[in-house]
C-alpha cells in the first residue's frame, strides 16, 4: 500500500479510485439491502420496532467506529490502512446473514456490517477531503457519491434477477464477489496521502474541532436525525401499498438512481450557494417524502414515487453534509472532525429512526411521518440561520 508524496495530492485520480472502490462495495451491500427489510419481518419474524432498532444499532456501530478510527488516523498520519481494514471487514460480515434464524441474529449481523463502514468512513473522507484543493470538496464528495450509488443501482438489479432464481440466503453468499473486487481496486489504485501524525490527546483535538459554526451545524443536523429513518421503512411501506415482495429491490433501486442522479450536481451547486443552504434544499425534501409517506395510499404507484422524492433527498444529504466539514476544519483534524461528526449523528439517529419505527407501529404511520416532517422543517429553520450569519 504505497504512499504519495506528501508535497503534493494525488487529485482526482484518487476520487475516482475510491469512488470505484465504493461503487464494487455497494454492488455487494445493496443486493441485500434491497431484500433485507422484507425478509427481517416475515422470515424472521420482527415488527416494525425491531427493524428500527436494527437499523438504528448498526448505524450507531458505524458512527462510534468513525470517531475511533478518525482519531487514530490523525495520530498514525495514515488513512488507506484503516480504509482497507473497515472494507475487509464488511466483506466478511454481510454473507453471514444466509446463517441467520431469527431477527436477533439480523441484528447482530447487520451492526458487525456497519462496524466495518465505521471503521473505513472518516478515514475513506479525510482522504477524499486531502485529494483535492478545499474549496472542490463538495465536486469531490459528488463524484465519489455519484459512484457510489452506481453501484447501488446494480445491486438490488441484481437481487431482482437472483432472489428468484436461487434464493435471498444464496444472494447473501454472493455478496462477497464485488466486495473482493472492491479491495483488489483499493490495494493497487488508491494512493495514501502521508500527513504529519498528531500528537494529542483526543479531548485536546475535539476541542480544536466542535466549536463555532461547526457545532452550530451539528446540533441542526443532530436535530434533523431525531426525527429521520432510512430506506428500509421506505421498503415497507411500497410492500404495504401492494408491490410484489420479489418486485421490492426494484424500488430500492429507483431509491438508488435519484440519489446517484443528486450526488454530483448538488455537490457542485453547494460549492456555488452554500452547503448549509443545500441541506436545507435536502431537509425540505426529506419533509416532502414524509409527508406523502403519512397521507398517500391505495396505489402501488405512490410508493414508486415516494422512493422517488427520497432518493432525491438522499442524494443531496448524503453528498452535502459530509463537505461541510473541510470549510470548517484544519486537515491535520479533520480525521477527529469526521469521526465526531459520525457519532453525535449516529447517537441521533438511532433514537430517530427508533421513535418513527414505534410510533408507527403504535399510533400508526400518519402520526410517525407527521413527526419526521415536523423535525425536519425544525432543522431547516435552524441551519437556514446559521447559514445567513
Amino acid at each position: 500500500m504505497s504512499e504519495s508524496n506528501p508535497s503534493k495530492s494525488p487529485g482526482y485520480k484518487n476520487v475516482v479510485a475510491l469512488g470505484f472502490v465504493s461503487f464494487f462495495t455497494d454492488v455487494s451491500t445493496e443486493m441485500i439491502l434491497g431484500i433485507l427489510p422484507i425478509y427481517v419481518v416475515t422470515e424472521l419474524k420482527a415488527s416494525k420496532a425491531a427493524l428500527g432498532l436494527m437499523e438504528g444499532l448498526a448505524e450507531l456501530a458505524n458512527y462510534v467506529f468513525r470517531l475511533l478510527s478518525g482519531i487514530v488516523s490523525d495520530k498514525i498520519g495514515k488513512r488507506k490502512i484503516l480504509v482497507f481494514i473497515g472494507y475487509s471487514f464488511s466483506s466478511v460480515a454481510k454473507p453471514l446473514f444466509a446463517f441467520a434464524n431469527t431477527w436477533l441474529d439480523a441484528v447482530v449481523i447487520r451492526t458487525l456490517d456497519r462496524v466495518g463502514k465505521g471503521v473505513r468512513t472518516a478515514p475513506r473522507d479525510a482522504l477524499l477531503s486531502q485529494s483535492v484543493k478545499k474549496e472542490e470538496a463538495g465536486k469531490a464528495f459528488g463524484i465519489h457519491r455519484t459512484l457510489d450509488q452506481s453501484g447501488a443501482i446494480i445491486g438490488p438489479l441484481l437481487a431482482f434477477i437472483i432472489v428468484p432464481l436461487l434464493g435471498a440466503r444464496t444472494l447473501f453468499l454472493l455478496s462477497f464477489i464485488p466486495a473482493a473486487a472492491a479491495l483488489v481496486v483499493l490495494t493497487f489504485f488508491v494512493v495514501d496521502i502521508a500527513t504529519p501524525s498528531v500528537k494529542r490527546e483526543f479531548f485536546k483535538g475535539a476541542k480544536k474541532v466542535f466549536k463555532g459554526k461547526f457545532l452550530l451545524a451539528i446540533i441542526a443536523l443532530s436535530l434533523f436525525s431525531l426525527g429521520s429513518y432510512n430506506f428500509s421503512f421506505i421498503i415497507l411501506r411500497a410492500g404495504e401499498l401492494g408491490i410484489a415482495t420479489f418486485a421490492l429491490p426494484l424500488i430500492y433501486m429507483t431509491i438508488n438512481i435519484t440519489h446517484a442522479l443528486a450526488g454530483y450536481p448538488s455537490g457542485v451547486l453547494a460549492d456555488k450557494i452554500g452547503r448549509e443552504n443545500m441541506l436545507v434544499v435536502s431537509m425540505l425534501v426529506f419533509a416532502l417524502s414524509s409527508i406523502m409517506l403519512s397521507l398517500l395510499s391505495g396505489s402501488w404507484v405512490y410508493g414508486v414515487i415516494i422512493a422517488l422524492v427520497f432518493g432525491v433527498y438522499q442524494g443531496i444529504y448524503d453528498t452535502v453534509s459530509r463537505a461541510i466539514v473541510p470549510q470548517y476544519v484544519a486537515e491535520e483534524y479533520r480525521g477527529t472532525a469526521y469521526g465526531i461528526y459520525h457519532l453525535v449523528i449516529g447517537l441521533s439517529f438511532l433514537a430517530g429512526i427508533s421513535i418513527t419505527g414505534y410510533l408507527w407501529d403504535i399510533y400508526g404511520r400518519c402520526l410517525a411521518f407527521t413527526y419526521s416532517a415536523a423535525m425536519s422543517l425544525i432543522s431547516a429553520i435552524l441551519l437556514a440561520t446559521i447559514a445567513r450569519k
